[in-house]
């Protein structure tokens, strides 16, 4: 059972006698009790969908479902849902247990329920030795459980969550996605988590929504997205460092790397297209595969980020360990046919039926 289901969604907006296609007819399902991540850059059209989602914002086109019902035009306080934003959005004045347990007490809930809900989510989150404190008491990570913690107490079955890690530092993140992950597991609800950080989707989610300039770009599991990028786009974006893609030109035995002399790479057919190899896949070898350049080294303790060039054009190589290179030395590099991908003169990837050169290079 799906659930939500959005349903050719549009959001337009007129600026400057302009028409800012903001989410421009999107579509997709979402299995109940699972984590999903919206992904993408700054204006991407992720938080305008997650608002959708909320009824904070209208669509202009589409249908949204939650459940069974078709919420497309009810205020957001009729759609059974919970939302957590970048700002904790905290009442200063409050206490914790207050601030947890405000929604309940709007909605007049009994002081019997209350005690019994707070309890149990304070527990969940390690906030029972901190009920009595004030905002401003309590650490980024801390505050940011209380915000959680208020909005899980109502028990809604979808919980919305628009980059509510990005204001914390880097260890605290860490901690908090493995904290929210272990939650929505706990509680079995299906929650939606906007992000511009792919770490953050790659860990957490059970499917990635990738978007860009309001259309989706792909919609798969983490894995999906690693290891069969539906386009260049999603090659370029997820990784760190990203896919690299090189131009391919023709050579009388196949496709080359352009610039280089061989050997060729992939059937002549692809020639005009872009070779795909993530520089986790890439071997250092001894004037066997292709011949680079070295650009830089990176050391980063257990491996090393090489920046290499090949026929003018640069690429990133992860090694284990130490090196011994430098900028200006020699480097072959060799990397397995299930390791490359084309990508069409159009950036849409085609599947390589039959490994090519990579037999070549890694002899």
């Amino acid at each position: 059972m799906s659930a939500i289901e959005v349903e050719n969604v549009s959001k337009h907006w007129t600026t400057a006698g302009d028409i800012v296609h903001a989410v421009d007819a999107i579509s997709f399902a979402l299995v109940e009790g699972t984590l999903n991540v919206l992904l993408g850059p700054s204006g991407c059209g992720k938080s305008t969908t997650l608002r959708l989602i909320a009824g904070l914002e209208i669509a202009d086109g589409g249908r949204i479902v939650i459940g069974d019902r078709d919420v497309t035009h009810l205020p957001p306080a009729k759609r059974n849902i919970a939302m957590v934003f970048q700002s904790c959005a905290l009442f200063p004045h409050l206490s914790v247990a207050e601030n947890i347990l405000f929604g309940l007490r709007v909605r007049r809930a009994t002081a019997a329920d209350c005690e019994k809900r707070l309890q149990h989510v304070a527990d969940l989150l390690g906030l029972s030795e901190l009920l009595s404190r004030k905002p401003s008491q309590l650490s980024g990570g801390q505050q940011q459980r209380v915000a959680l913690g208020r909005a899980i107490i109502d028990e809604a079955p979808v919980c919305l969550m628009d980059e509510p890690l990005s204001n914390l530092d880097a260890q605290l993140r860490a901690g908090m996605r493995a904290e929210i992950r272990s939650l929505q597991r706990t509680l079995g609800i299906t929650m939606v988590y906007a992000t511009h950080d792919q770490v953050e989707a790659m860990s957490m989610a059970d499917r990635v929504i990738l978007l860009n300039r309001g259309r989706i770009e792909q919609n798969g599991t983490p894995a999906d997205l690693y290891e069969t990028p539906a386009n260049v786009f999603v090659a370029r974006f997820i990784g760190t460092p990203p896919m690299n893609l090189l131009k391919l030109e023709t050579d009388s035995g196949g496709a080359v790397i352009a610039g280089t002399e061989g050997p060729a790479v992939l059937p002549a057919d692809c020639a005009g297209g872009m070779l795909g190899v993530r520089p986790e896949h890439i071997e250092l070898g001894f004037e066997r595969g292709v011949r680079a350049v070295v650009e830089g080294v990176e050391y980063l303790g257990g491996d090393s980020l090489l920046t290499c060039t090949i026929g003018g054009q640069s690429l990133a190589v992860r090694a284990p360990g130490s090196v011994g290179l430098r900028r200006g030395d020699p480097a072959w590099l060799s990397w397995a046919g299930g390791a490359q991908h084309f990508f069409a003169a159009d950036g849409v990837r085609h599947e390589l039926h039959a490994p090519h050169a990579a037999a070549t290079l890694m002899a």
